[in-house]
């Protein structure tokens, strides 16, 4: 099977410069990278294709050779510095995933400490106006005894591993990769003498205390971010972030949808037939809406701005009220009466009374008549 022209497996103009080359490369790096789809044979046949592609194109002299020559450059030895797909690719993954797959880049990079996710579940007045929340984190963080350092005296030896490189050669297979030395972390250093506290990780875990300010608008699914609040890095290296992520109870009255919120009233079915004026409940207290005479169940009611305001972008939603007619529980006597009354009153006429019953009951008919024809 004929390989494909290398500009083609990375989907770039002849003309593309470096910078093109090396986006377009880490795209498809970070989408069929074996570290993302394990045991997936295409996605890895594909990332050794754009890695062999990259190795040409991405070196002035092999990309030279390939314009002339096509493949052909290097199926006999005419490329010299290794060929296509032999060549030292460690400086490629370093430069390229440092960032991506943790892979060290230079001398003296250390690992960053993880970020730690905290879910925070709040009422949803407390979404909606806004709070102020402590909350207790169990995390690795610097010690004490040794400042993070992990050296009990302070004192640095050049790490046995990386021989003070911070990076060591990892081999699978055909690929030759570089990553972050495990035993210094990066640094190049090791420990001499090990503070004791910490076993010279430089960390001990800990409960942190932090105060995170929620802002109001915010709905389930945001978060907060609190830079350096998250786990410690090994031997001084940088924290990671601490993100607090909402999480909203659900109301007793309220229902949110973006920045609307929806409640239902009950109604008594006195007041759905004749209108009325009855107070309804919102975030901000009570507010008076309107029954018009005959409303029916499933009738909405919008109050204005009585919603969420939009943590983003201000917009302040409203709150949408559903009428739901009630049916009377406990009658008495008289009660039931003066309904057989008014029931029979009807007479002749109940069709005109109840048009949604009768169209229904049309429906019906209709729909046997359709049935058994």
């Amino acid at each position: 099977m004929s390989k494909r022209c290398y500009y083609e497996v990375l989907g770039v103009e002849r003309s593309a410069s470096e910078e093109d080359l090396k986006k377009a490369f880490r795209r498809l790096a970070m989408k069929h990278h074996p570290d993302r789809n394990p045991d997936n044979k295409e996605c890895e046949g594909h990332f050794k294709e754009a890695k062999e592609a990259y190795e040409v194109l991405g070196d002035a002299h092999k990309r030279q050779l390939y314009d002339q020559h096509g493949h052909a450059a290097f199926e006999h030895g005419m490329g010299g510095r290794g060929g296509a797909g032999f060549g030292d690719v460690g400086d490629i993954f370093g430069d390229i995933f440092g960032d991506i797959f943790g892979m060290g880049g230079g001398r003296g990079r250390q690992r960053r400490g993880a970020d730690l996710r905290y879910v925070l579940e709040l009422d949803l007045e407390e979404a909606v106006f806004g709070v102020e929340r402590a909350i207790d984190v169990p995390t690795l963080a610097a010690c004490d005894k040794c400042s993070g350092s992990g050296s009990a005296d302070g004192k640095l030896s050049t790490c046995g591993t990386c021989q003070g490189h911070g990076r060591v050669r990892m081999q699978n297979g055909i690929f030759s990769i570089q990553q972050t030395c495990p035993h210094c972390a990066g640094t190049g250093k090791a420990i001499a003498n090990p503070c004791k506290p910490c076993r010279g990780e430089g960390r001990v875990q800990r409960q942190k205390h932090l105060s995170v300010k929620i802002p109001a608008g915010v709905d389930t699914g945001d978060r907060v971010r609190l830079g350096g609040e998250g786990e410690a890095g090994p031997a001084g290296a940088p924290s990671g972030d601490l993100y607090v992520e909402v999480a909203v109870r659900e109301h007793a009255i309220f229902q949110r949808e973006r920045d609307d919120l929806y409640c239902e009233v009950p109604i008594r079915f006195s007041q759905a037939a004749l209108g009325a004026e009855i107070e309804v409940p919102t975030l901000g207290g009570e507010a008076s809406i309107k029954i018009p005479a005959e409303t029916q169940t499933g009738k909405s009611f919008r109050l204005r701005g009585k919603g969420v305001r939009n943590v983003r972008d201000g917009h302040v939603g409203d709150l949408i009220c559903r009428a739901v007619v009630e049916t009377p529980v406990k009658l008495s006597k008289h009660q039931r009466e003066l309904l057989q009354q008014f029931e029979a009153s009807f007479g002749d006429d109940a069709a005109e009374h109840t048009p949604r019953a009768t169209g229904w009951l049309d429906g019906v008919k209709q729909f046997w008549e359709r049935v058994t024809s």
